[in-house]
């Protein structure tokens, strides 16, 4: 186990009452003049992320998904329905807008008939009961661990304190009630956050100008992952080329859809703004807290990629930026 078992009950009602970590949440206090760095930021989004993303993979939550009636020969079906069910019933048009980079053909190819095949609150039952299901599975004893404990009280914290104004995704996500298990205040904590990343991440598309189609190829185009991985958004070769060539004019990209200096700059400013907007929670913590968080999680984001549920490429290019 990572970390220190003795006095971790302590630790963890202080992480609850956040006694001593509200210095550095003070508005328009940089991440840096806070001692929380931007890389700080980001390891815990790396760390975060594939806690979140065992809901998309692990075989529980496939064996769920097709209970409730979803296809399951590929992971789409049952990924649209449970990403989206916080936000209720809603239609592709709002779903696309809240994916962004999915190309809204293939968000309406699976939200069309989501919701005849299951309910949203049928859905959201049945990804918690995946989560604990797969977690266990996972983790086996350790999720009993007062490290997870403790860890789950601390990532809690930092989601709770995220100021979800205008960010969609993290605002359905921090509505819906808290789970009593500690593993599963993990998940919700991790997805709330990872969340709150992301709706940032689309502003920070929206201030450089990128489209949706644009923001995948301008990622493609520095290496961030395969253009053959990115092509699971859906987006047709007629429309990636079209894009790519929306770039070149603005001279982001070259004529074989390799980032030029000036593309690779924009694409360095995205992921620091990205960061920046990502910052507040982890500074509603303090240093302290956030440094313990990360090496709580170490140890459990070892056990889920080390289950081999999880791509070694992903369109979000961890470990790529």
């Amino acid at each position: 186990m990572s970390g220190n078992v003795s006095g971790t009950s302590g630790a963890v009602e202080a992480a609850v009452k956040g006694e001593g970590a509200r210095e550095g949440a003070r508005e328009g206090v940089a991440p840096e003049d806070a001692g929380i760095g931007l890389g700080r930021v980001r390891q815990l989004w790396h760390l975060l992320e594939p806690l979140h993303a065992v809901l998309y993979y692990a075989p529980e939550a496939f064996e769920e998904a097709a209970a409730l009636g979803y296809a399951t020969e590929e992971r789409w079906p049952s990924y649209f329905p449970y990403r989206v069910a916080p936000l209720g019933a809603v239609g592709g048009r709002r779903v696309a807008s809240a994916f962004y980079s999915f190309s809204p053909r293939m968000v309406d190819e699976h939200i069309a008939s989501a919701w005849r095949t299951a309910s949203p609150e049928r859905v959201l039952a049945a990804r918690e009961r995946a989560v604990d299901r797969a977690y266990r599975a996972i983790l086996g004893d350790r999720v009993d661990a007062p490290e997870l404990a403790e860890a789950a009280a601390l990532a809690r914290r930092a989601a709770e304190a995220a100021d979800t104004s205008g960010r969609q995704l993290a605002a359905a996500n921090a509505e819906l009630p808290w789970p009593d298990a500690p593993h599963l205040q993990l998940w919700h904590a991790a997805t709330i956050l990872r969340e709150h990343r992301g709706d940032g991440h689309l502003a920070a598309l929206l201030v450089e100008g990128l489209d949706p189609a644009e923001s995948l190829v301008s990622f493609a185009a520095i290496g961030a992952a395969s253009v053959e991985r990115f092509e699971s958004r859906g987006w047709s070769p007629g429309e990636w080329v079209a894009a790519r060539g929306r770039l070149a004019a603005r001279g982001l990209v070259d004529e074989d859809g390799i980032a030029t200096e000036a593309g690779r700059e924009l694409r360095r400013r995205v992921e620091e703004h990205t960061d920046r907007l990502a910052a507040a929670p982890w500074l509603s913590l303090g240093p302290e807290a956030v440094t313990r968080l990360a090496d709580l999680l170490g140890e459990f984001w070892v056990a889920v990629l080390g289950s081999g549920l999880l791509p070694s490429e992903t369109t979000l290019g961890i470990g790529k930026v």
